[in-house]
């Protein structure tokens, strides 16, 4: 780390000490840059051949994950390392922000410029905050991709190149397969599209260890269906397989870091598109479980594919079941777009994770399954509806919905997420993004290797 670059971090109440032990030359310098150690803020410290002795970052409190999050895309390219003269940051928080704020999306567009390194002493840490930093890429690498190159079969393509970089087993059903396989409301949700609809399932691990399921929504694209999205609410539809985009790279991270689960990755991944045979307001589906379920609204798709997914989870009574989708307005009315909701069968295990996710900084707001609203989502004809009249407690409804499809002694945790930011931040640019993801990992680390 010789040649790399001196990274100073400093809060406002650091910076008078630092520049009383530098030189009179730093000192002058700072003051005609005007810093302040302000966040957000920088200041360049040239040396004596013109190069750059150091670099003073302004980091607020210090404790944000993101204190250094901007700097990768405005510092000149090259390498720095955090000096120890400065304000002692957690390095493996430090290098994990850093690493999130050199994230862009290049598929279609080159890379705006190349991010300045942060180099770590984190030794074989490291390792662990590389996986991190590549789940989350991952996750946003997948959202940000356009239907056109990232519907059902892609999605497949990406869960079966995870069981063939780890060896694990790989299934997928298609089309009518999940007719003979009884997975009719998935079925029933993709049918529409010219593109099949599909169940892809990968089973990894010891038989031994506790099994884990995660669960991920896959709509590749959602119009609505006949009760058609308004063009503004269609716009990033694309985002609305975000769900399957947490847990493919879930399953990913865990496989990669070797935790001691059995894990069952489960993603039904469709488009809700609109044809002569798009499943109609008024239908009656029977799903997997055996319950009837009367088809209230087409725009509530999620929860009829996850439905049969999460039934097919509980088959093998596994230690629990994590699901991810991008399920309900409601949520982000309730908690806006940062914050996803979080509902769980087991509210030790619910309020455990909103706990580690305040913890680590990847937060999650845990929510009640008020079994009081399950009235909403009755059915004259049916076991119950996928939506109903109330325009009350959307979020709510849908996780109820969701709740009668895993038995009551089956650990279930349901994360109902946004996937997206709206505008560019520090570490968090516009697009795709992991939410509750690190959150989960943790809880699973914690809970099953100790």
């Amino acid at each position: 780390m010789s040649d790399a670059i001196r990274l100073v971090a400093l809060t406002a109440a650091d910076l008078e000490a630092h520049l009383a032990a530098a030189p009179e030359r730093t000192r002058r310098w700072v003051a005609s840059q005007g810093f302040k150690a302000l966040p957000l803020t920088h200041c360049l410290v040239p040396d004596e051949q013109g190069g750059i002795a150091e670099a003073l970052v302004g980091i607020g409190n210090g404790q944000d994950l993101n204190a250094l999050a901007h700097l990768p895309m405005i510092l000149p390219p090259g390498d720095y390392a955090l000096c120890e003269r400065g304000h002692r940051l957690d390095p493996a928080k430090a290098a994990l922000g850093f690493a999130l704020g050199s994230y862009q999306f290049t598929r279609y567009k080159a890379a705006r410029r190349e991010p300045a390194r942060l180099l770590s002493p984190l030794g074989s840490y490291l390792d662990e905050v590389a996986a991190l930093a590549a789940a989350t890429a991952r996750t946003r690498d997948l959202v940000n991709t356009p239907t056109e190159h990232m519907g059902p079969a892609e999605l497949g393509e990406a869960a079966r190149a995870i069981a063939a970089r780890f060896g694990a087993d790989y299934c997928e059903w298609i089309g009518n397969e999940l007719l003979d396989a009884n997975f009719p409301a998935i079925h029933a949700v993709g049918r529409a599209s010219h593109r099949a609809p599909r169940l892809l399932e990968v089973l990894a691990g010891d038989p031994a260890h506790p099994e884990v399921a995660i669960v991920g929504k896959g709509v590749c694209f959602d119009t609505g269906g006949l009760d058609i999205k308004p063009a503004d609410g269609m716009r990033n539809m694309k985002k609305d397989m975000g769900g399957a985009a947490h847990a493919i790279a879930l399953a990913e991270l865990v496989l990669a870091r070797r935790l001691p689960i059995r894990l069952r990755l489960l993603v039904p991944a469709v488009e809700n598109a609109i044809s002569a045979n798009a499943y109609r307001p008024g239908e009656v589906i029977r799903t997997r479980a055996g319950l009837t379920v009367e088809i209230d609204n087409t725009d509530a798709e999620g929860r009829v594919v996850l439905c049969d997914a999460l039934a097919y989870a509980a088959e093998s009574k596994p230690a629990l079941i994590v699901d991810f989708a991008t399920l309900t307005g409601a949520a982000r009315v309730a908690l806006g777009p940062d914050l996803p909701a979080l509902f769980g069968n087991d509210e030790a295990l619910r309020d455990q994770l909103a706990a580690i996710g305040r913890e680590i900084q990847d937060p999650v707001w845990p929510m009640p399954l008020w079994q009081h609203y399950l009235t909403m989502l009755e059915s004259g004809i049916a076991d119950l509806a996928n939506a109903g009249a109330s325009k009350h407690a959307g979020a709510i409804t849908a996780a109820l919905y969701l709740q009668r499809f895993v038995p009551p002694a089956t650990p279930w945790l349901h994360l109902d997420t946004y996937a997206w930011n709206d505008g560019d931040r520090p570490g968090r640019p516009r697009g795709g993004e992991a939410m509750g993801l690190r959150a989960v990992y943790e809880l699973l680390k914690r809970r099953y290797a100790g």
